[in-house]
């Protein structure tokens, strides 16, 4: 009998994939700003989030996705404003974030041990149809902002000065890149949970930059890391009764690990049989189109 004729691991198989789409779309551009990291520290704001709403009696998804947001864009702006250094700022978010949530989910009616682990490392099976829809709504505008936007959030990302010479909207575009975390980050909360979230946006990127030299590349690679990942660790955490979340992350890694093995032969046995002098490979230009 399988487990997929149940509707439930149905919506948990849509909700993986479409996450493990999005979340490195995004997250190849917090790698390439040196912020892999900050998934991790959002995910600790939106737990602030997750309080607030069980505290109101409200949706906590919602909250969870505003109080997330309200706090990317404060770090982003103190980060352009060189007020702190990036470290301190995400310090700030991980401690004050965690804290908040904590103490508001403590002050909750529903105050439960389950609840709080369900949104720390994720409760995919339990997503109503409800859910789901707002899941695939949040993460087709992100795949869709990231997709069509990827020369400008490319330029911004690899030198901001030069592209606000070249007339860009940094700040709009710096302040898109920290909402879109934030949304991914809370929808995410549902699958892999807000403590292994950052690992979706990280993981597939890494693996990908072991075997791809260009940006357009690596991002098509990402993504569909991101995708096997996700659709697998969904059979295998079926099959072998393990935690979802975890277990799509486990199947990140462990992709991360094959990869840059093999990717490290084929390196070996290409320098052993090419012959010194010979011709190498052109490193896929990015492509970028700024206007003047």
């Amino acid at each position: 009998m399988s487990l997929f004729q149940y509707d439930f691991m149905i919506r948990a198989l849509i909700g993986a994939l479409v996450i493990g789409l999005a979340a490195p779309a995004l997250g190849i551009y917090l790698v390439q700003r040196r912020m892999s990291l900050i998934g991790d520290g959002v995910g600790h704001v939106a737990l602030t989030g997750v309080g607030v709403g069980l505290l109101l009696d409200r949706s906590p998804v919602l909250t969870a996705v505003l109080v997330a947001a309200a706090g990317a864009i404060a770090i982003e702006l103190l980060r352009e404003r060189g007020r702190t250094s990036g470290d301190m700022a995400l310090a700030l978010l991980f401690y004050g974030g965690i804290a908040g949530g904590v103490m508001l989910v403590g002050l909750s009616a529903d105050r439960s041990n389950a609840n709080l682990m369900a949104y720390l490392f994720g409760s995919l099976t339990t997503t109503s149809e409800q859910d789901l829809w707002v899941i695939v709504g949040l993460a087709a505008a992100v795949l869709v902002a990231m997709v069509l936007l990827r020369p400008a959030l490319f330029a911004i990302c690899h030198d901001e000065e030069y592209a606000r010479v070249s007339g860009l909207p940094v700040r709009a575009l710096n302040l898109l890149i920290a909402v879109t975390t934030a949304v991914t980050v809370t929808i995410a909360m549902r699958t892999v949970g807000l403590l292994l979230i950052s690992a979706m946006m990280v993981v597939p990127v890494a693996a990908a930059q072991q075997v791809t030299r260009g940006f357009k590349a690596t991002m098509a690679l990402a993504m569909t890391l991101g995708l096997l990942s996700a659709g697998s660790g969904v059979w295998l955490a079926a099959q072998a009764n393990t935690a979802l979340g975890a277990t799509i992350v486990v199947l990140a890694i462990a992709a991360f690990l094959g990869i840059a093995v093999g990717a490290a032969v084929w390196r070996s046995l290409r320098r052993r049989t090419v012959p010194a002098g010979a011709p190498v490979a052109e490193v896929e230009p990015p492509e970028v189109v700024l206007k003047h």
